[in-house]
């Protein structure tokens, strides 16, 4: 009996030691074949990490991938010329191609906040806080890229500063690519001033020397000042003449008193300010500084002082530099001038670095592709050139060196192919980016007299949870587009009765409830911040 069980023990370990090395031989072949297979499946809908990656641990391209981008503003004429030249190339380096959409600037807000509520398959998309980044971060619209960034995109995980990391990083999670182009991007007017000086007026420096300008070239050259669109125009100038620091969106009543009174929130549609201004604003309108039908024009107002039809423009600096660089290139016979807002109270704020960004939202297909193409897109200057300036030759030259560029290209009339100036904000990156040869000089002055008065961005990331208040707020935006409104742009017969209507139907809104809560929430977060 002991001899039997000294051979089946002998032949049980056999059996065993056999099975071990069979499963160490499964174990070292598991990189491969259907070993990835498994963990491709714990990561939902998305192809995730382990479909990315090689033996090697370099990412794997043999899937051949479409991604979904989405930016926001409107696709250039050539466009699509454009993203067919851009898909040749990613599909050869990356085995990648992009479907390029754009939101439009018509109901942008509207259309952006669907993309990331609807559950729709987008793999990328522009970000900023004047997108309301930090709300939807918050509330889970954006993909935590903190463990894919090294890998997918070094080089952008490498250049992009720390500082500007934290500005994207939110409970340790990192919900956004930062652009690093250091830019401030303050509101201002774009103004003719070739008829300024023509016509006798003031350099522009206050609401006299402004309205003394408006009035000249109506009555003196009997063009209307501020034509097609002028709420913007109209509504950007009060707002930065009283220093209103907005909250909920630009156009809300309520805001901070202003950047050095933070905790002072208000609802200014109540002060003497807005009073006195609605009652400017009549006068303007009365003297036909912008036309009766402009809340339901769609012509911007630059589009009329491209044509001799109108003399100011809102933009901000880069905007302008734009705006102006295409008038001069165009041949347009006119000189322009810009008049910064900043310098009512003789300060300025850098934007952010998530100004500008691109985000994964959390139902993207394709997040790690989508990395490496935006690494591409920020750090190869064949990419960037052609995504962020157009297709050489045609809309683009080399300038001087390698840092200018000659727009358009010689030989192209700039009214049979535009200038390419599309929202590529998103990967800007400062080694990368040109100068126009020719360029507005301005542009270069403002920086330096921004750095002069610069103060730091304190209040830009400031981001509210509107759920408890959403019926109050959606109440409130609707009165301010009904009733105030109209009333910014004096397009009512009683000032007096309209103002007073206005803060009645604020009232019945709620906008007593959402100041009080914008004043508890904000004053929490200043507090978290050390702002006093």
């Amino acid at each position: 009996m002991k001899r039997v069980n000294n051979k089946w023990f002998k032949l049980m370990t056999l059996v065993l030691t056999v099975a071990l090395m069979g499963s160490l031989l499964a174990a070292c072949s598991g990189g491969n074949g259907d070993g990835n297979k498994g963990n491709a499946g714990n990561n939902g809908g998305n192809t995730g990490a382990a479909n990315e990656q090689t033996d090697s641990g370099a990412p794997d391209t043999s899937k051949k991938v479409e991604l979904v981008w989405y930016l926001v503003g409107d696709a250039h004429k050539d466009q699509q010329q454009i993203v067919d030249e851009w898909n040749k190339m990613l599909e050869k380096d990356l085995n990648t191609t992009v479907k390029l959409n754009f939101t439009t600037w018509n109901d942008w807000t509207t259309k952006y906040n669907l993309l990331l509520t609807s559950g729709e398959k987008v793999d990328m998309i522009f970000a900023s806080q004047w997108a309301d980044f930090y709300r939807l971060a918050n509330q889970g619209a954006f993909l935590d890229i903190k463990e894919l960034l090294p890998k997918y995109a070094p080089k952008t995980w490498e250049t992009v500063p720390k500082e500007h990391w934290a500005d994207v990083t939110l409970d340790n999670k990192i919900l956004a690519i930062p652009s690093t182009y250091a830019e401030y991007s303050p509101d201002g007017w774009v103004y003719r001033e070739d008829w300024r000086q023509e016509l006798g007026t003031p350099e522009l420096t206050d609401l006299a020397s402004i309205e003394a300008y408006l009035d000249a070239v109506k009555t003196k050259k009997q063009v209307t000042p501020i034509n097609g669109i002028a709420y913007e125009n109209v509504f950007k100038l009060f707002r930065a003449m009283n220093d209103y620091q907005p909250y909920i969106n630009e156009f809300s009543p309520i805001a901070s008193e202003s950047y050095d009174n933070p905790r002072e929130i208000i609802n200014y549609a109540f002060t003497p300010e807005y009073e006195a201004w609605v009652k400017k604003m009549k006068e303007w309108q009365q003297k036909g500084y912008w036309s009766t039908n402009t809340l339901s024009s769609k012509q911007e107002a630059g589009d009329f002082v491209k044509t001799g039809q109108g003399a100011v423009y809102w933009r901000n600096p880069s905007a302008a530099g734009g705006f102006i660089n295409e008038v001069k290139g165009k041949g347009l016979k006119m000189e322009l001038g810009y008049f910064p807002f900043t310098r009512f109270h003789d300060y300025v704020v850098p934007t952010l670095s998530i100004t500008n960004g691109m985000a994964v939202p959390k139902n993207a297909a394709n997040p790690e592709r989508s990395l490496m193409v935006l690494d591409k897109l920020r750090n190869d200057p064949r990419y960037f050139n052609l995504m962020t300036y157009g297709i050489e030759g045609r809309h683009w030259a080399q300038g001087k060196d390698d840092k200018t560029i000659v727009v358009p290209a010689p030989g192209i009339d700039l009214n049979e192919v535009p200038r390419y100036d599309i929202a590529s904000w998103g990967w800007r990156y400062e080694p990368n980016m040109k100068t126009e040869d020719g360029a507005w000089s301005g542009l270069e002055a403002l920086k330096q007299e921004f750095e002069g008065i610069a103060k730091p961005n304190t209040l830009s990331s400031i981001s509210l949870n509107y759920d408890p208040v959403k019926s109050e707020l959606a109440a409130v935006n609707q009165v301010v587009e009904q009733y105030g409104r109209p009333l910014m742009l004096g397009l009512v017969n009683d000032v007096d009765k309209k103002l007073q209507e206005y803060r009645d139907k604020l009232k019945s809104a709620g906008v007593d409830k959402l100041q009080e809560y914008v004043k508890t929430e904000v004053i929490k977060q200043l507090d978290a911040k050390g702002v006093k």
